[in-house]
């Protein structure tokens, strides 16, 4: 008699990295030929957990070396308390736990919450990664989600037409530590939301559908250069990660060589520990070339792969790309083509980065930064600090905003000629960018008007420009200074913000000579900093107007 096992098969659909265009994954989906196993798995938790571990079997049995994605139910995990066999499996496979994520799946209405962290701690325990599946159009509590603290939180499609709520996702997602994944990418249009929103994996028919056989290649459309959000320190390396190719510290150079041989796209092998920590680096090419020449298979073939490999490259998932040049920096020049291991907390190995992958990104960075850049000043534009703003913003700073600008600009060019102001507005911008070291943004919106985006400490430095002696062609000149100090809460957005700078610019410029005008937004009234008005009847408070 023919069981659910015999007509039960399963496909394989590549979760892409958005950054590098990669295979980042596999995850493995149920296909039964006839009857609704996936139904019964919804009721029958045992069912569930069963094909929790035939799925990794399938895969194993497809001998790929990328990291894989498992489907749980949410009650499943609450009512066994995890998956008993899994661990079992993994081993036996010659896999490693952290190289299988459990997408927990909903629905989570009635599902013991307390049950289902327990099982998600025990699972994490084992070293399994977590996902939370179908955000945005599941069930699945806010305050769940950030007590769950997943690896990975993937997207319903139907949100990339709320653009806002996958950038507040990403929020949370940096906040918790984990990747932003869209599913259901079927459009090139999907996917320019999705990298628009700050999304860094996405799975859909638009890349490869789901085969039974694991694709190679997937397509991946050129972006758009405006696409994704602006790099906050420099990209991140967990927007890079790529797949490693990871053997037991004890492997064989003959195990290395069998693996290098059948997967020409490995560029090296990380020989682990029995915690997944990275003892060597087994270099592609430097292996093969040692293998290769004279004696060279009969002096290592049967000898640890360990004599044949360097001292591992490691960095931090939470790592800029800066970073990883530093550490790249670090050593002689025939390992730069070296893949640098990419940790967790607990020093696990998650993956690689490729020197190229980061070198692209950053030259992309510095080509989009040079784009927006004043000609005058080399300055950013207004463009770069409002994405800033919003940015300080969404991570709940206190934050100052402020206006800089050359009284009487006009006359000063009527007067000393235009090269005498555009020296003054070179020189004014190249003060502002001396000031704001280390604490501040300074960007050049035009003509002779500065934005600064500030910590409310740093604000004593910008101001001190105001008492420098500045001159153009002779003439003595002044400048004004407007700033609005924002806490959380009090404005929304960049927008908000620029509205309760207007009337403050305004104010600063009724004054006469070198002034400052500070508000707060949301709360009535400025406070004259500089100026000749600088003595106001209310603790140091002027009205302003509406």
């Amino acid at each position: 008699m023919r069981t659910w096992t015999d007509v039960l098969r399963f496909a394989f659909q590549p979760v892409v990295n958005l950054t590098t265009g990669g295979i980042a994954a596999l995850e493995i989906l149920a296909r039964p030929e006839t009857g609704d196993i996936l139904g019964e798995a919804r009721r029958n938790p045992e069912l569930d957990g069963r094909l929790a571990v035939l799925a990794f079997r399938a895969a194993a049995r497809k001998e790929t070396l990328l990291p894989l994605h498992i489907n749980v139910f949410a009650a499943t995990l609450a009512d066994l308390g995890g998956i008993g066999p899994l661990p079992e499996a993994v081993r036996e496979a010659g896999r490693m736990p952290w190289e299988v994520t459990l997408d927990i799946v909903p629905p989570y209405t009635h599902v013991p919450q307390r049950a289902l962290l327990e099982a998600v701690a025990v699972l994490r325990g084992q070293g399994f990664r977590i996902s939370a599946d179908g955000i945005g159009d599941g069930d699945v509590p806010l305050r769940l989600l950030t007590d769950l603290s997943p690896d990975l939180i993937k997207l319903d499609a139907s949100l990339l037409a709320r653009p806002a709520a996958v950038r507040a996702m990403r929020t949370l997602c940096e906040e918790l530590g984990a990747l932003v994944a869209v599913e259901g990418v079927e459009t090139e249009l999907h996917y320019s939301a999705a990298l628009s929103a700050g999304a860094q994996l996405a799975q859909g028919e638009l890349f490869a559908p789901p085969a039974r056989i694991p694709v190679a290649e997937v397509y991946v459309p050129p972006p758009s250069p405006t696409a994704g959000p602006a790099p906050r320190s420099g990209p991140y390396v967990r927007e890079f990660v790529r797949p490693a190719a990871l053997l037991p510290v004890t492997a064989s150079a003959l195990q290395v060589r069998a693996l290098l041989t059948g997967s020409p796209d490995v560029s090296g092998v990380l020989l682990v520990d029995q915690t997944g920590a990275p003892v060597r680096s087994v270099h592609r090419s430097r292996f093969l070339l040692s293998m290769s020449g004279r004696y060279g298979h009969a002096l290592y073939a049967d000898r640890p792969a360990f004599k044949l490999g360097d001292a591992p490259r490691t960095v931090g998932v939470d790592a800029t790309a800066w970073e990883v040049l530093d550490v790249v920096a670090v050593g002689g020049p025939d390992r730069t083509s070296d893949d640098v291991a990419v940790v967790d907390r607990f020093g696990r190995c998650v993956g690689v980065v490729r020197l190229a992958d980061l070198v692209r990104a950053l030259a992309e960075t510095r080509v989009e930064e040079a784009a927006g850049l004043n000609p005058l000043t080399r300055l950013p534009g207004s463009d770069a600090i409002t994405g800033e703003v919003d940015r300080w913003l969404a991570d709940g700073r206190v934050f100052a905003l402020s206006w800089l600008d050359i009284d009487h600009f006009k006359q000063v060019n009527d007067g000393a000629g235009f090269a005498a102001g555009d020296d003054l507005i070179r020189s004014v911008g190249q003060a502002l960018q001396e000031a704001a070291v280390g604490h501040a943004r300074v960007g050049h919106i035009g003509g002779d008007d500065f934005l600064v985006l500030a910590d409310e400490t740093g604000l004593d430095q910008v101001a001190a420009l105001l008492d420098a002696p500045w001159t153009a062609g002779g003439r003595p000149v002044t400048l004004s200074l407007a700033t609005v100090v924002c806490g959380p809460g009090s404005v929304a957005d960049h927008r908000q913000a620029a509205a309760c700078l207007a009337p403050l610019k305004k104010a600063a410029k009724a004054l006469d000579g070198a002034s400052w005008v500070l508000g707060r937004a949301g709360l009535p009234g400025h406070e004259i900093r500089r100026g000749s008005e600088a003595y106001p009847a209310q603790a140091g408070y002027a009205a302003v107007e509406p």
